[in-house]
């Protein structure tokens, strides 16, 4: 697992993502997702390779049910581009690589 992941929760969302200087991929996961587990290590890769762009997140979303209703969010896994602390945009379900990359360069 990367270093570079934040491990946000409900009460360090602000702080970790909406007030982050830097635009911020949040993956939104729970343990018991097969989809969300597969795409941990590629999380974990993303986060080093964008460093110097974006901070990657994960937010469990059995743990943090306040997060999970402000956003809507209904779908694991899904990821979401905050941006000046705002939603930049947003997918469901499991990505290859070249998706992610695609998905993210596209929005940052």
């Amino acid at each position: 697992m990367s270093e570079r992941v934040v491990h946000t929760n409900d009460s360090d969302f602000e702080a970790d993502v909406v007030n982050s200087d830097k635009p911020v991929l949040v993956d939104f996961w729970a343990e018991w997702c097969g989809p969300c587990k597969a795409i941990g290590p590629l999380l974990d890769e993303i986060a080093d390779e964008y460093a110097d762009r974006m901070t990657v997140a994960k937010l469990d979303a059995d743990k943090n049910p306040n997060i999970m209703m402000k956003f809507g969010v209904r779908s694991l896994p899904t990821l979401i581009i905050f941006k000046d602390g705002n939603v930049q945009a947003q997918k469901l379900g499991a990505l290859s690589k070249s998706q992610l990359t695609e998905f993210l360069d596209s929005n940052l």
